[in-house]
């Protein structure tokens, strides 16, 4: 039974706290933010808990043996890196970090140390995700013909990282684990209307081998609040709908059949129209399940699925997606 650290009590770092704490019976011990008012309150939330303002703290503690990580971005990289070297295991939010050297460099280290190393891709978790992870497994959909996400609002503008890195990671990791498998090549565009040189809207499309492409349209500049993927198969066609308020998936049986009896071209291809279906989708809180899969993970020692190795490849694509960007929309392969 390993007992847990939690640095960072920003937005997201709140949520976390909370959590671990109510799962984890009270082995979440001592959270680390370098704001005494943030730790303040977090001592009158949660009792028994411990604070401190020093990162190292942290680290000098034996009784420790997982660290969860809510720096922003720029910080991933070292206070992974220091957790893993202490022999820690350790769940790090999105992106893993914000080089491909330095992903590489903590995916090896965990190798090295045999520790568990799982990447916040809350999205993975979702109850619809699940779902639609059993029709594309299943067969339900067919063959995957291609795949499109909006996740966009009028919402908090980032002062240090883009539109990109900061929302697609979610929809890079949901299509990449609904798949199975990395794009060739990677497309992005972009622009900067707020703060130059850092793009408040980016488009990416991601071309795989066998054909299956991904589009993906992110910002924080836009009208609307849309947090939806869609899948169209050869079979049938599905819409995750994550800011929708109860109808999260909607099954369209909808296609087009090739019919083997037929006297002119227009019959050989055919319209399907069929039923639409809309399942129940349990209503669990994402990222309560995304912890408990870690809790789960430190006891089983069985790697996570976003662990170091699927969230290096959202890092990846991420990584393309930039050079592209950067490149005014060049190619980019992998």
């Amino acid at each position: 039974m390993k007992n847990i650290a939690i640095t960072g009590r920003g937005d997201w770092g709140r949520n976390l706290l909370r959590n671990f704490y109510n799962l984890s019976s009270g082995r979440l011990v001592l959270a680390c933010d370098s704001d005494e008012k943030k730790l303040a309150a977090a001592r009158s939330a949660y009792p028994g808990l411990e604070t401190t303002t020093d990162f190292e703290d942290v680290l000098k503690r034996e009784d420790i043996g997982a660290v969860v990580i809510a720096v922003p971005p720029a910080g991933h990289f070292e206070l992974a890196m220091a957790s893993l070297e202490s022999g820690r295991d350790v769940f790090v939010e999105k992106p893993l970090a914000l080089s491909v050297d330095d992903g590489e460099k903590l995916l090896k280290k965990a190798e090295e140390k045999n520790a568990i190393l799982m990447v916040g891709h809350i999205m993975v978790y979702h109850p619809a995700t699940q779902y639609l992870k059993k029709l594309v497994d299943d067969g339900v959909l067919g063959k995957v013909y291609y795949l499109y996400s909006n996740r966009v609002n009028l919402g908090k503008v980032r002062d240090v990282e883009n539109a990109m890195w900061s929302f697609a990671p979610h929809d890079i990791s949901i299509i990449l684990y609904l798949l199975e498998k990395e794009p060739v090549r990677v497309i992005a565009t972009g622009s900067s209307y707020i703060q130059p040189g850092i793009e408040d809207v980016a488009f990416m499309v991601m071309h795989f081998g066998d054909g299956t492409m991904a589009h993906i349209h992110v910002s924080w500049l836009d009208p609307h609040k849309i947090r939806r993927l869609t899948v169209v198969g050869s079979k049938k066609m599905v819409v995750f709908d994550d800011a929708g308020a109860s109808e999260k998936i909607i099954i369209y049986d909808k296609g087009v059949d090739q019919n083997q009896d037929y006297s002119t071209y227009g019959e050989y291809l055919t319209l399907r129209t069929g039923d639409i279906l809309i399942p129940k989708i349990s209503s669990a809180e994402p990222l309560a399940e995304e912890c408990r899969h870690f809790l789960a993970a430190l006891e089983s020692r069985v790697s996570p699925d976003s662990d170091g190795v699927e969230a290096l490849k959202v890092l990846k694509v991420l990584d393309a997606a930039q050079k592209s960007l950067e490149a005014g929309g060049a190619p980019v392969n992998l």
